[in-house]
């Protein structure tokens, strides 16, 4: 009997450390994939602004950029 209490306290000692391990390495992976894309997010929102604020005030260059990144011709 304490044979088989002490197998089963060894078994879950591994497997918490494993678990441990496990979420450690997935949590740092994790957050460095938050953190990119808030990252992406924020210039995201940026080219979009500046874009918006070239329609208004300069609809002919926000027209030659839309055509440029489409891959038409000027």
């Amino acid at each position: 009997m304490i044979r088989t209490v002490a197998s089963i306290a060894i078994v879950a000692l591994v497997a918490w450390i494993a678990i441990r391990i496990l979420f450690g390495f997935a949590g740092g992976v994790l957050g460095l994939l938050i953190s990119l894309a808030i990252f992406i997010l924020k210039v995201a929102l940026v080219v979009g602004l500046v874009y918006w604020l070239l329609t208004i005030f300069s609809p002919e260059t926000a027209k030659k950029m839309r055509n440029a990144l489409r891959g038409e011709s000027l």
